[in-house]
């Protein structure tokens, strides 16, 4: 009896259900990996969470610009984020300029 095999199966589907295996299971790990999603490209771009302490999510961003903007967007931004989070919340953010080293 012949034996068929089955077409190669995508490695990315593989790696993103490994990373969610084994990615932690904080707010913290929830919201860096939705990150960019949520806040699209360009700020992503430009900022990262980097800390989160009962609901406040520290956001380290490129400048002062980019920390003042994602401020007045913050309304919005948690809206997004929390509408896309698997569990917990995120209640404010605390936007920081730390430079383009960040």
């Amino acid at each position: 009896m012949p034996s068929y095999r089955r077409s190669p199966r995508s490695l990315a589907v593989s790696l993103e259900t490994l990373a969610d295996q084994l990615a932690p299971h904080t707010l913290l790990a929830d919201v860096q990996r939705i990150w960019a999603a949520a806040v699209g490209e360009q700020l992503a771009r430009q900022s990262a969470a980097t800390a989160e302490r009962g609901g406040v999510l520290t956001v380290s961003c490129a400048d002062s610009m980019w920390a003042q903007e994602l401020d007045l967007m913050s309304v919005q931004i948690l809206a997004e984020l929390n509408a896309r989070l698997r569990s917990g919340s995120v209640r404010r953010l605390r936007c920081v300029a730390v430079g383009h080293g960040r």
